[in-house]
């Protein structure tokens, strides 16, 4: 009887420290030639991304030709790097989805918010009003491209709540 062929898939994610090439449960850094210029660059990829989250310039090696090898110091600091870098990506995008202005009324203070949904084929946003403590006082849908500010927030809530004109299609 002959034994059954070895089956087992290689894990993509398994930790690798190699001079060039470093893993972690969520990180890859690989050390590669920068087309740019005659140094090295690291690129920072999370795992199941496509494209590196961070693409920087790396070190040389003593002998001017060959890039540092990575370690476990350098390979931390990317992580961090690159976690920040996607941080404050996330914090741009949610800044410009999410839009809000507040507007003193003769009942109080209103919280106008702009919440987009971005979406290929049909974006929409909705524009909402609370009071003072939260209550929910409109909804409506609007235009994605509904410009929220201090002027356009007073007009909604003094036109009642009124869809506004430049988000009718």
């Amino acid at each position: 009887m002959s034994a059954a062929p070895d089956t087992e898939e290689v894990d993509p994610f398994a930790p690798i420290q190699s001079p060039r090439l470093w893993r972690d449960e969520v990180w890859t850094a690989r050390v590669m030639k920068n087309e740019d210029d005659e140094g090295w660059a690291v690129a920072m990829t999370r795992h199941g991304e496509s494209e590196p989250a961070l693409v920087a310039p790396w070190t040389m090696g003593r002998d001017k030709k060959n890039p540092k090898p990575l370690d476990m110091a350098a390979f931390n600091t990317w992580v961090k790097t690159a976690s920040e870098v996607l941080r404050r990506h996330e914090q741009q995008l949610h800044a410009m989805l999410h839009k809000s202005a507040y507007v003193s009324t003769d009942s109080g203070r209103v919280l106008v918010t702009l919440d987009i949904v971005p979406d290929d084929l049909e974006p929409s946003a909705t524009l909402s009003a609370f009071d003072a403590d939260g209550g929910e006082l409109a909804q409506v849908k609007v235009s994605p491209g509904f410009k929220l500010n201090g002027a356009s927030a007073l007009a909604w809530v003094e036109a009642e709540f009124a869809r506004p004109a430049s988000s009718r299609r």
